[in-house]
């Protein structure tokens, strides 16, 4: 099958959505599908040689976090030429609610278009403002995919009764089950090490709860070791923090997908303490895989990924004290934190891309069956016209 997928987002700037548009691109690829991904990026951008640039992106306020996203007519032309000369069975758009290139290409397109919803958001005001716009365009999508309950409650806050098939996002498990054990990450009963991805800066992201706690983990545990990786200014992070707590958290910046998965397979444990706006939590899967123990918030989303608390340990979201309780209580426990190691390593399996893709593939082909030939562009006037609300 020939597919085009479409991110809304910078493919040079890591980022969720990004990981998985590239990691289903590749397994298709992989699978002998011929893809094209069209997603902004930077004109000196090192990108894979089945991606298409379509412009650099510009850094907006989107969703709780600063997205870099690509809108207007001129990219809408330059979307629009990348689909005609696709000749594409299926056009994959990831998150056609942002205002970035999938947005445009699902507004051009006619055939078989998918689209896949990942944000998890409360009702937003500047969707509501520009839904009576989309809605005719939402329309034209052949199938809808969630990521989650929560992505699919996104889509109903948004689109009503529209409905949608939740297929999860996919983890290649075997690369993190493997992966190398650092000594240097590596804790031992005096020193136990935890760690946490994210920006740092990003509030939801939940490292200032984590902060929090510590001085009740170092209390209880003084060789405690947490292990920080990520973007952001450590200074700043650790600014209200007390000496101890600075002595006792070890920044390593931004890490490379391979030491990501070293550290996760390295560490005693995985502390996810997000606050909200998470429609799934991929990086819980990842630690999962590499069997590292789970504790994280108990948004919905992460609950439905730990199985109700199965797979993971939860905690009161913002809730430091419930946090330092929950981990002390593993890192006090060696059965029952190998136990849910184990768990988790068995629960990781369901989001393997092996089974992931089949899904989305199975999506693919419905959509294909009902869509004859190639998926085109409507007239050029026509999508103009919507850009400048004009119906």
């Amino acid at each position: 099958m020939r597919v085009g997928m479409v991110s809304p987002y910078a493919f040079n700037v890591p980022g969720g959505v990004q990981f998985h548009v590239r990691d289903l691109a590749e397994h298709l690829l992989s699978e002998g599908h011929d893809v094209r991904v069209l997603a902004p990026a930077d004109e000196d951008a090192d990108l894979p040689s089945y991606v298409d640039s379509a412009g650099r992106a510009v850094p907006v306020p989107y969703n709780g976090s600063v997205a870099r996203l690509l809108f207007g007519p001129v990219t809408a032309a330059r979307v629009g030429r990348w689909i005609d000369r696709g000749g594409f069975d299926v056009l994959h758009v990831h998150e056609p609610f942002s205002p970035s290139v999938s947005m445009l290409a699902m507004m051009a397109a006619d055939g078989a278009v998918v689209g896949t919803f990942h944000s998890s958001t409360m009702r937003s005001r500047a969707l509501l403002t520009v839904m009576p716009l989309l809605e005719p365009q939402l329309e034209k999508l052949s199938g809808r995919i969630a990521v989650s309950r929560e992505a699919l409650r996104t889509i109903h806050r948004h689109e009503g009764a529209a409905d949608a098939l939740i297929i999860p996002n996919g983890v290649y498990v075997d690369r993190f089950a493997t992966a190398t054990v650092v000594p240097r990450w590596q804790g031992s009963d005096e020193r136990p090490t935890i760690a946490f991805l994210g920006r740092l800066e990003e509030p939801r992201k939940g490292l200032s709860v984590l902060l929090e706690a510590m001085p009740r983990l170092l209390e209880a545990r003084p060789g405690l070791r947490l292990l920080v990786a990520g973007p952001g200014d450590p200074g700043e992070a650790l600014r209200h923090t007390s000496a101890r707590v600075r002595a006792g958290t070890e920044f390593l910046g931004m890490v490379s997908e391979h030491d990501k998965a070293s550290l996760l397979r390295s560490v005693d444990a995985y502390v996810a303490p997000n606050t909200g706006a998470e429609s799934f939590g991929i990086i819980l899967v990842e630690a999962m895989s590499a069997t590292a123990p789970v504790v994280a918030s108990d948004l919905p989303s992460f609950a439905d990924v730990l199985a109700g608390g199965t797979a993971g340990a939860l905690f009161r979201t913002g809730d430091p004290e419930s946090l330092a309780d929950t981990l002390l209580r593993l890192l006090d426990d060696p059965g029952e934190r190998g136990e849910l190691a184990a768990r988790g390593a068995v629960r990781a399996r369901e989001f393997d891309w092996s089974r992931v893709s089949a899904d989305v593939m199975d999506v693919y082909e419905t959509c294909r069956a009902a869509n004859a030939g190639a998926v085109r562009t409507i007239s050029s006037g026509r999508t103009k016209r919507v850009l400048r609300g004009r119906g």
